[in-house]
């Protein structure tokens, strides 16, 4: 692949969506690569995360922590771990390959770093992240409201 394709690629990952050509080079540059076999596991449920990947070819199946659920498989431009762009998380789920991919690997100090060079792509990303939170928190007082109600509890 080359830069172009890379680029194309980060671009419609989420999170990356709004970045700007410029920082998406340097994510390129940056960024981690590994090839994956079918079957081989990207990471393990309880592990330390060392960064999120973006799923460049291939497809990853992401089993859930709750039993019984079918795995979450992400494909080409998918992003895997999104919270361990920021910082170090414990991996919440087993990430193993369907076929064979390739996955880029974005660590913290690489997510900083852009943040840094690149200011109006740190505020796309608060801001995002913010939207995220304000929906959720509103999400949470409609339940709230809702289970205050008599009618509610009849139910």
């Amino acid at each position: 692949m080359g830069l172009d394709d890379d680029i194309a690629i980060l671009a419609a990952a989420p999170v990356f969506e709004l970045f700007e050509r410029d920082a998406l080079r340097l994510l390129s540059f940056a960024g981690d690569r590994r090839q994956l076999d079918a079957g081989e596991l990207l990471f393990s449920r309880g592990e330390p995360s060392d960064g999120g990947y973006v799923v460049m070819s291939g497809t990853i199946a992401v089993e859930s922590r709750r039993a019984g659920e079918p795995p979450v498989t992400v494909a080409r431009s998918g992003l895997i771990g999104r919270n361990a762009l920021f910082r170090p998380v414990e991996r919440p789920a087993d990430a193993r390959a369907v076929e064979p991919a390739e996955v880029m690997r974005l660590t913290p100090s690489v997510m900083s770093r852009v943040l840094r060079e690149f200011p109006e792509v740190a505020a796309v990303v608060r801001d995002g992240i913010a939207g995220e939170l304000r929906d959720l928190v509103q999400g949470f007082s409609r339940v709230g409201e809702r289970l205050k109600t008599p009618a509610a509890r009849e139910r």
